[in-house]
């Protein structure tokens, strides 16, 4: 509860640089304040605590997660320095994405369905403007506009499930629902199943699961490159989180009911994604596609309703969000100096930029999952969890979608490689954060167990 309350007083600072005059503080207070509020989740750990009548409890499954929604956010600020460049914009921007982290954290902490759709909004509303906060563009208002509709048609599902819920059970606490639906599981009436696969609908828009995944590459395309790598990995990991807790902590006892609604969501997600990215010429629509594919393979994980699998889901999202934070830092540097993020653009990177050329082709490699990098591993650690439960063939699938994957990683990486060049050569990145990010990548490779423990009971 600490690290959220100093997160959301570092959002009230932040829209008060600007009256105050204090904007040129503004970059050392939010990054001290995001280390403090890693500490203080650190320090809490092990020892649960429920807040304001039980609708929001910070357990071990919280605390880990606030800490890496903290640390994606610190390793994205330092990687999107030059979109606070503008001191008009400096504030306002860091303030909603402050608050679109203190909505996440609230999204993995939620113990009340209120709660839930309170840290959703809170979230959705700061990534709004944020993706249509390059006026100047077309394709950046067009993303802000499509992803506000697309959002309130996703809200209005959640709420209504969540309401048929409630009317059920009698309760938005979801230790309440669970116990309810266990005792009371044979005689449930319809309008329960029919608010489940509401809500299901709701957050699978929300970690743009096929099919509700239509927004996502546009918005990623049109949104400028450092909100687009905010939504990949903050706002993924936090929804991700939410829907662990929905599905695996509340609706265990019918988790049956929906299972072959979640299988056939993982068989579209893995072939829609991955087949669809091959035709991609643009880098960042790539990483787009590829964002949803590895929703595909996190919902695989967590058809094992154990307690193993909530590590697996960790270590797979601090492997894939180290990476593509990597991926998107490059992007940017090579945007900013081509104008372009056409695979194109690339085109003689390793003759230009040897440094940023073998940091992206670390990251394209632990994407697709190749060893001995974090991406491989989590991809095992997957299939291993699957295979357990007996999907095999989910996992057959994944292997095979995961092949297709490497081909167009590989086109990146081919079109850095090649002798022709294109455009200068970035200048504007981050050193020290691709250094500490490609050994993140290398050592989750080296070490995974020591992450998949942090949430093994």
């Amino acid at each position: 509860m600490n690290a959220l309350l100093v997160i959301c007083g570092l959002g009230f600072v932040s829209l008060l640089a600007e009256i105050a005059n204090f904007k040129k503080l503004l970059t050392a207070l939010v990054v001290l304040a995001l280390v403090a509020a890693i500490v203080l989740g650190i320090l809490d750990w092990g020892t649960p605590r429920a807040y304001y009548h039980d609708m929001v409890v910070f357990d071990n499954f919280s605390l880990a997660f606030t800490a890496l929604l903290c640390t994606i956010t610190l390793a994205w600020y330092v990687m999107a320095r030059s979109y606070f460049e503008h001191q008009s914009h400096q504030s306002d921007r860091s303030a909603l994405m402050i608050f679109a982290l203190a909505g996440g954290i609230i999204m993995v902490s939620f113990n009340n369905m209120a709660m839930l759709f309170l840290g959703i909004e809170i979230l959705s509303i700061s990534l709004y403007v944020l993706a249509g906060s390059n006026k100047s563009s077309l394709f950046s208002n067009e993303a802000a506009f499509k992803y506000f509709l697309m959002g309130s048609f996703a809200t209005g599902f959640l709420l209504m499930g969540i309401a048929l819920v409630y009317g059920a059970t009698g309760s938005f606490d979801i230790t309440k629902i669970y116990v309810f639906v266990h005792d009371h599981g044979d005689t449930m009436p319809r309008f329960f199943h029919a608010g489940l696969v509401m809500i299901l609908i709701g957050l699978t828009f929300k970690i743009s699961a096929v099919p509700f995944h239509f927004w996502a590459p546009d918005v990623y395309e049109g949104s400028p490159t450092p909100v687009t790598a905010f939504m990949s990995t903050m706002v993924k990991t936090a929804a991700l989180g939410a829907f662990v807790k929905v599905f695996q902590t509340c609706f265990t006892p019918v988790q049956p009911a929906f299972l072959i609604i979640v299988q056939a969501i993982i068989v579209l997600t893995l072939v829609v994604a991955n087949v669809t990215a091959v035709y991609q010429v643009s880098v960042k629509r790539i990483l787009a596609y590829s964002s949803i594919g590895h929703v595909g393979y996190i919902l695989l994980a967590l058809m094992a309703s154990d307690g193993s699998a909530l590590g697996v889901l960790f270590y797979y999202m601090v492997a894939y969000s180290a990476a593509s934070i990597a991926a998107f830092t490059v992007l940017q540097a090579v945007e900013l100096s081509s104008g372009s993020t056409g695979v194109d653009s690339f085109n003689g990177l390793y003759y230009k930029n040897p440094f940023l050329a073998v940091v992206m082709t670390i990251a394209m490699l632990s994407l697709a999952g190749i060893p001995p990098l974090a991406g491989f591993f989590g991809k095992y650690l997957v299939f291993a969890k699957a295979l357990e439960h007996h999907y095999v063939v989910l996992v057959i699938l994944g292997v095979v979608t995961s092949l297709i994957g490497i081909y167009y990683y590989f086109k990146v990486i081919v079109a850095m490689y090649k002798k022709e060049t294109s455009g200068t050569t970035p200048t504007q990145y981050s050193r020290v954060l691709l250094v500490v990010l490609t050994l993140v990548i290398l050592a989750l490779g080296l070490f995974p167990d020591r992450v998949i423990g942090l949430l093994i009971p």
